[in-house]
């Protein structure tokens, strides 16, 4: 192994890169933006780590513990969270928070301590931030100046539209002007899928590419039918974020009546997981026709909004909202992917060669849905593992039949005569049948209607995302229908319980090639 491609510059890509350069490889990072335009820079909330394997011996004990962390994400992953992978990241966050520490990141401390907040769903507080609520962006900056002090060839603002595999070996990238990058393995670190839908706390960018790129190369993806709502975003254009730690540090939820509406569904009232305050938002907003409700922080103070959220009082004020002063309006959008390109612990994808991290990848890590505050963390302490795993000379064998099989078979060809996909339609219609709810009758009539769309000639970027996104679309459609139950982030109203039975990872693959390592 002499040389990768990083393709994608979020903290699982960026760390990945940096661990490879510090082996002794040759790294090229892609990036079809800027380095900074990745789902990270734009995390609010935080980085979940246990604050007492980090501290001196001497400092206080907060009583948390990497056990206390794993039953939290495997709460929160319903049933369908990996222990392996779980216990890997609660223990080794410590260490890769050390390490991000040492690469410049400045996170926020209180008298010589790192600070630590609350977030939903989580026992202790132990969510580390920094600049108040841009603790994604001090990330990705920090790891941006390594990245260019090192001796990583960088290639921003330029699309990877295909992996090159050679005799089921992943060899290397096509890029949008014809031309071929090679390398001896490919680490896909292309970020989320927000862009499937029409509301998205997402940045542009975030449209399947790795995903998609994976289905076509013969790579096996799993749990694509689950996907993340967060339950609060501003009820404005552009959907900002209003992360889940202003709810972790007292804001309430209401309806139009003023009403706390989720102490009466759930014990842990707004701090309840993700999937359930979003569910529960979007009833509420159904029964007063369609109305955003109300983020409540008025009792926190605007002084202290100010300082603690700096960059979510700054989207508020912009959009004429005094938060200090008024509750502002809110609304569930698509927020964070826990499907992608089914990994082991290592990174490991079914196509020898090509290795997946981050959002992009599904380890068994986030279940069937994410614990807040978990994805910084799983880029940084996957982000390194990846690289470990890539250097091992042990066969790659990523996993056994029970990871792949039952799968669901997807053909990935286009009609001749299809119409040629809309971007704005497919949102649409993701958001109506494949959204916070979904029915039998409404994916089969998505799946109809995705089976004559086509994409157009892959002409520029944009084209090239469209294509992407309308294949993840049909995935995601055919592991929705496959799926008779109600789980984490995918909610079935015909099937709304959960179901023993079907607690196993689901997986897709395209009907035309499968690769196995």
């Amino acid at each position: 192994m002499n040389s990768i491609i990083v393709v994608g510059s979020g903290v699982a890509g960026m760390t990945a890169a940096l661990d490879a350069v510090e082996a002794g490889l040759q790294v090229t990072v892609i990036s079809k933006a800027d380095l900074a335009e990745s789902n990270t820079r734009y995390a609010q909330g935080g980085v979940a780590v246990v604050i007492d394997a980090m501290v001196d011996p001497g400092a206080p004990r907060l009583g948390d513990s990497v056990e206390s962390h794993v039953t939290d994400t495997l709460t929160a992953g319903a049933g369908l969270s990996d222990p392996d992978t779980v216990q890997v990241l609660c223990a080794e966050g410590p260490g890769a928070i050390d390490e991000l520490i040492a690469r410049g990141v400045a996170f926020d401390r209180h008298d010589g301590q790192l600070s630590h907040g609350l977030e939903a769903a989580h026992s202790y507080q132990r969510i580390l931030h920094a600049g108040g609520d841009a603790t994604g962006a001090a990330i990705a900056y920090a790891l941006i100046d390594r990245l260019h002090e090192s001796s990583a060839k960088v290639l921003e603002r330029t699309t990877v539209v295909d992996l090159v595999v050679e005799d089921g070996n992943c060899v290397g990238v096509r890029l949008l002007d014809g031309s071929k990058v090679g390398a001896d393995a490919v680490v896909l670190a292309t970020g989320g899928a927000g862009q499937l839908f029409p509301y998205s706390t997402n940045p542009e960018v975030a449209t399947a590419d790795g995903i998609a790129m994976g289905l076509r190369a013969g790579a096996v993806a799993s749990d694509l039918e689950f996907y993340q709502f967060h339950p609060t975003s501003l009820s404005a254009p552009g959907n900002f974020l209003v992360s889940e730690a202003v709810r972790g540090e007292g804001a309430h939820l209401i309806d139009a009546e003023g009403r706390r509406f989720m102490l009466d569904l759930h014990p842990d009232a707004e701090l309840a997981p993700r999937d359930v305050v979003a569910r529960a938002i979007a009833q509420t907003m159904k029964s007063q026709n369609g109305a955003p409700v109300r983020l409540d922080a008025t009792h926190l103070g605007a002084e202290f909004l100010a300082t603690r959220f700096p960059n979510i009082d700054a989207a508020c004020r912009a959009q004429g909202f005094d938060w200090g002063v008024e509750p502002v309006p809110v609304t569930p959008a698509a927020h964070y992917y826990m499907g992608g390109l089914r990994t082991d612990e290592w990174g490991r994808t079914s196509v020898r060669g090509l290795y997946a991290v981050g959002e992009v990848a599904c380890n068994g890590l986030q279940g069937a849905n994410r614990l807040a505050s978990n994805s910084l963390l799983e880029g940084a302490v996957y982000g390194a593992r990846v690289i470990e795993g890539l250097l091992d000379p042990a066969p790659a064998q990523p996993f056994g039949d029970d990871w792949i099989e039952p799968s669901v078979a997807l053909d990935l060809a286009d009609p001749v005569d299809g119409r040629e996909v809309n971007r704005s339609d497919l949102q649409q219609l993701m958001w109506d049948a494949a959204g916070l709810a979904r029915t039998e009758v409404d994916l089969q009539q998505a799946a109809a209607e995705l089976a004559t769309w086509r994409a157009g000639a892959v002409s520029d970027a944009k084209s090239a995302e469209d294509a992407n996104l309308l294949i993840v679309a049909r995935a995601v459609v055919a592991s929705a229908l496959a799926r008779r139950e109600s789980r984490g982030g995918h909610f079935r109203t015909d099937h709304p319980d959960t179901d023993p039975a079907q607690a196993r990872h689901s997986a897709v693959h395209h009907s035309g090639v499968m690769a196995r390592a």
